[in-house]
């Protein structure tokens, strides 16, 4: 398993416009954190669903790296998304991610998506990555 200071340097080295902040790694498993100040709010002062959709795919990438290491080529091949409630305009978005399926190939995770301090989901996500094939020497 590779840690959480991995993957964060990486996203910072590879990834500079990624705002994510990794929460936690853990057996195939993610928590992120998206800060949220106006440059995240739409009209009607909400936080943007692209906002939203990042901190999916982002916790997403991070329990994926978590588990395979450092594979930048693994992408994303499908993200399906369900928009819940209202996320408060004035609290950090949490994604929490669990992987359902890690094959050689492909993984499969859900995301529930709060904002801080809510047990209630904002939104739920469940994506598809797809993970080029790796040497085995």
């Amino acid at each position: 398993m590779v840690t959480k200071e991995a993957i964060a340097e990486f996203l910072i080295s590879e990834f500079p416009q990624n705002k994510c902040i990794v929460e936690e790694v853990g057996d195939r498993s993610a928590v992120v954190r998206h800060k949220i100040g106006m440059a995240e709010l739409r009209p009607g002062g909400t936080v943007s669903g692209p906002v939203l959709m990042t901190v999916a795919d982002v916790a997403l990438y991070v329990a994926i790296l978590g588990q395979i290491g450092i594979v930048p080529l693994a992408v994303t091949t499908s993200l399906s998304f369900n928009f819940l409630r209202k996320p408060a305009p004035d609290k950090d978005i949490i994604g929490v991610c669990k992987l359902m399926k890690l094959g050689r190939s492909l993984a499969v995770g859900e995301v529930a998506i709060y904002s801080e301090g809510s047990r209630d989901r904002v939104a739920h996500a469940v994506g598809v990555y797809s993970i080029p094939p790796q040497n085995d020497s």
